[in-house]
């Protein structure tokens, strides 16, 4: 058993299990699938990368155009579309999920510094991957979190070099031995056109360069090679914009417009972005559950204050002033400049009053609740436990599922923290790659403090790195020259 369960094999056909279980019992959509599936269908049809506004098909950039290709071209092979295409869709999903698996333990190791038991690492940063749910339960969403997590993990495994034994030597800046010069190079192009093909699902992904660039720089800097860094990050940076060419020209021709990414705010043409409401939920907005209730229902449902927190009210004639606003509002659940101006104003005195909720405290909790959850969206579970006898009482099962999922992402969490912690104690030749990975998480994690509804879906993306380190963080070293499972 020992020898079957140390092969990588078992823990990629164990991953796939549980991926087709979700498929097979637990298949889920989300507003945006159906969206991306209209995008590919138009463009598939009619030659048009567009969607229905005011009754015309019209070319939009609302979304980028990589998760779009890929149903058109599940549709081409099964000439099935939309609903029907949905469970070949999702296999797929399972197919890249499981390669990203074999690229994450790659990247573990290239994070191993110079003497480590390389074979246990890998195994156990592939059994953690394959065994994660929460990425295993993304392949059953038609959605771009797979892609972008596949994307991602390939770009940080390739831009980290892995370390010669032979020539490190310790210390806080080294970093192995960099490849041969025009070797260097090819890796930074490669991960350059990796972010470019990760932005093509997921505008943020070039954040991504964002954390390794300083990394590379200044790792080159003090290695005397800060040319060679400085060339590197601009190849990088030159390659991900050559794969966002195709899309960047699409928009300069068709909507007139220099739009590498999509926009802001994501609007139609002609359509108005609520920035004054989205203003004043930035003072107070951090929960998933509260995105349900009054974000996404804003320009066509009606919102109830009952639905809003006590702390987005400073006082009672605050209080008074928003349920004016939303009475005029839930008439035709259509928010007019007006109305907006009004919670724009509202925003500005709540964080003239206390900027520091708005700007550091209101943003940590968005941190610490998109890090931290039970990651239960896209499953019937409601994630209540509160009050804990009476939800033990009259839903055991949802109770404890949430739980679980709850304990297994601290679990990948806190060893994730562990295991940085340990590489960089007990490998100095390693750092460089611990404070690259550990950037990346930061930048993104600050970024997503911005975003008008955050969801926990978004901290995904992190997760190889998350899981590379957590590999570190459960192998626990000796001595100089063994390894165990701690």
């Amino acid at each position: 058993m020992k020898r079957v369960f140390s092969h990588p094999l078992t823990a990629l056909v164990t991953g796939f299990l549980l991926r087709f279980f979700f498929l097979w019992r637990l298949p889920s959509s989300a507003g945006d699938t159906a969206l991306y599936e209209t995008l590919s269908l138009n463009w598939v049809k009619h030659s048009i990368y567009g969607m229905p506004v005011d009754g015309v098909l019209t070319p939009v950039d609302i979304r980028m155009p990589g998760y779009p290709v890929y149903l058109a071209v599940v549709y081409a092979f099964t000439n099935l579309s939309g609903e029907a295409a949905r469970f070949w869709v999702m296999l797929g999903q399972i197919v890249v999920d499981l390669a990203c698996c074999i690229f994450i333990a790659e990247l573990a190791v290239r994070c191993s510094g110079r003497i480590a038991d390389t074979k246990k690492i890998y195994l156990v940063a592939l059994w953690l991957a394959a065994l994660c749910p929460f990425t295993a339960n993304y392949t059953a969403v038609p959605l771009t979190e797979t892609f972008a997590i596949f994307w991602t993990t390939l770009a940080l495994a390739t831009v980290i070099p892995t370390v010669n034994p032979e020539q490190a030597t310790g210390g806080l800046l080294k970093w192995g031995r960099f490849p041969r010069r025009s070797e260097f190079l090819k890796n930074a192009f490669l991960a350059g056109l990796c972010v470019g093909f990760a932005t093509l699902f997921r505008p943020e992904s070039p954040l991504l360069l964002v954390a390794c660039l300083p990394v590379i720089l200044w790792v080159t800097l003090f290695r005397g090679e800060f040319g060679r860094g400085l060339r590197a990050a601009v190849l990088g940076c030159l390659a991900c914009f050559l794969v966002l060419l195709p899309w960047t020209i699409r928009n300069a021709v068709t909507l007139h417009e220099f739009q590498p990414l999509t926009p802001r705010y994501t609007t139609l043409p002609g359509e108005r972005a609520a920035v004054g409401f989205m203003a004043w939920e930035s003072t107070w907005l951090y929960r998933f559950r509260e995105v349900f209730l009054v974000s996404w229902k804003l320009n066509g449902e009606p919102i109830e204050l009952g639905d809003i927190p006590a702390r987005a009210f400073d006082s009672p004639e605050e209080k008074q002033h928003v349920a004016a606003i939303l009475e005029q509002y839930n008439q035709d659940s259509n928010l007019t400049p007006e109305q907006d101006a009004q919670f724009a104003f509202i925003a500005r005195a709540r964080t003239d009053r206390d900027p520091l909720r708005t700007y550091l405290w209101v943003p940590l909790q968005r941190i610490v609740t998109l890090w931290f959850t039970p990651r239960i969206e896209q499953l019937p579970i409601s994630g209540s436990i509160f009050p804990l006898a009476h939800t033990w009482r009259t839903d055991r099962l949802d109770m404890s599922v949430t739980l679980s999922l709850f304990f297994i992402n601290l679990f990948y969490v806190a060893f994730g923290l562990w295991g940085a912690l340990r590489l960089w104690r007990s490998a100095p030749e390693a750092r460089a790659a611990v404070a690259l990975l550990a950037l990346f998480v930061l930048v993104r994690a600050a970024f997503l403090t911005t975003v008008e509804t955050p969801e926990p879906r978004y901290v995904l993306v992190c997760f190889p790195a998350v899981i590379a380190l957590a590999a570190h963080g459960l192998v626990r070293r000796k001595s100089v020259d063994s390894f165990s499972l701690s």
